[in-house]
């Protein structure tokens, strides 16, 4: 399977990690994926995509077209088509918020068909591409869709999250929330409202999901693995809320985990993401 993949230009830059283009066939149909800072769009123009989340009391969605998913702080199953052409957007944690009309909270642990939130997009981007055009090609089209829909006008209270995301993002989680609050020289309630609204989950949630990101990504899966040396760089000064949270945010023990990252170590080309592992 090919990715292309590129960060856009400003001022998408702003709120949008990066948009990509998968192609091909897949190596793994089924995908475990944790908990990661960011929400996601996906535009489907391949088979059908089918998600199952972790919770079994939600059923699970198959998708044709599209979909969009906040923040999610719970794993969830991905399942790719045996033929893929699917566009990614990694929003940052907040990043969503200027282009949906809907609170963030909404779309929390949640996915939504796009044409739900976003009337006939995905029929104007398919009708733009056809069944021939170039990853480059198709990433404009989602370019120029997404500065179409970005807000003019600054929203309330998003210049507040948008900072203190920040913080949490460049200490990796470290910074306590009262002192993010304290900083900003608003109340914690008054933070955790924003970020509710702007991001789906209070600044304490985002905290623990960047420090849990570090932790993933800090694993070399080629070299032998000291846990608890990773875990307290991490941030994680208790053993067993440390387990807890890897078995919860995983569904594998970090020996686990450990084993299928060198069973099945990443593909060629991808970018480093290694939070989302094989489920078959």
């Amino acid at each position: 399977m090919e990715y292309v993949g590129r960060v856009p230009a400003p001022p998408l830059d702003q709120f949008i990690d990066d948009v990509y283009c998968l192609t091909g066939v897949p190596r793994h149909r089924r995908m475990n994926v944790p908990p990661m800072p960011s929400a996601h769009l996906f535009i489907n123009l391949g088979g059908p995509a089918r998600l199952w989340d972790s919770d079994p009391s939600v059923p699970p969605e198959v998708f044709t077209d599209g979909w969009f998913m906040g923040v999610w702080t719970r794993r969830f199953l991905f399942e790719y088509p045996a033929r893929v052409r699917l566009v990614g957007v990694h929003f940052k944690p907040w990043g969503m918020s200027p282009f949906v009309d809907m609170p963030a909270i909404e779309l929390r642990d949640r996915w939504v068909p796009v044409d739900a939130v976003w009337r006939r997009s995905v029929d104007r981007i398919r009708n733009q591409l056809g069944d021939i055009a170039s990853a480059g090609e198709t990433l404009r089209a989602v370019e120029a869709e997404l500065r179409s829909r970005l807000a003019e006008a600054p929203l309330h209270g998003l210049d507040l999250v948008r900072h203190t995301s920040g913080r949490l993002e460049t200490s990796h989680g470290a910074v306590p929330v009262g002192a993010l609050a304290d900083a900003a020289g608003v109340s914690g309630n008054h933070l955790a409202t924003q970020f509710k609204s702007h991001v789906g989950v209070t600044p304490k949630r985002v905290a623990r999901i960047y420090r849990f990101a570090r932790l993933i990504l800090s694993v070399d899966a080629l070299r032998p693995v000291d846990w608890s040396e990773l875990a307290q760089t991490a941030g994680y000064f208790d053993q067993a809320h440390f387990s807890r949270e890897f078995k919860d945010f995983t569904g594998h023990t970090p020996m686990e985990y450990l084993a299928l990252r060198r069973r099945f170590p990443a593909e060629r080309g991808f970018p480093p993401d290694s939070g989302p592992m094989p489920a078959d």
